[in-house]
């Protein structure tokens, strides 16, 4: 059973930085990883994905700002968020697509204060 455990989250002021973790159990580096986030009121939406050969997707709303990586020999994948604004809030989920289907974290909470 695969399993994706995300970790990094919590309050930063506008033009701070996190780094978000997604470690995952029970399974190779799958097909590709990806962060979504929710804000309240709002529908999930990506973030940003890495594919297993390192081919990278953004949102247009992060890109210059954030930056997806991986370590593969520590089957982790990050996302560096540098110049938080505001409306990046939300809760953060690491989403796993895997030859076996596709596993959700249970999201990591983040907060940008002006």
């Amino acid at each position: 059973q695969v399993q994706a455990v995300e970790s990094g989250g919590g309050l930063a002021q506008a033009g701070g930085s996190l780094t978000l973790s997604c470690a995952a159990s029970g399974s190779i580096f799958g097909i590709a990883r990806g962060w979504y986030r929710q804000a309240p009121g709002k529908q999930r939406e990506l973030v940003a994905s890495i594919t297993n050969v390192g081919s990278t997707n953004y949102a247009d709303s992060v890109k210059d700002r954030f930056t997806i990586s991986r370590d593969i020999a520590k089957n982790t994948v990050y996302l560096q968020m540098d110049s938080l604004k505001p409306e990046d809030t939300a809760v953060y989920y690491c989403k796993i697509w895997s030859q076996t289907g596709e596993f959700w974290g249970q999201g990591t909470q983040v907060t940008v204060s002006s």
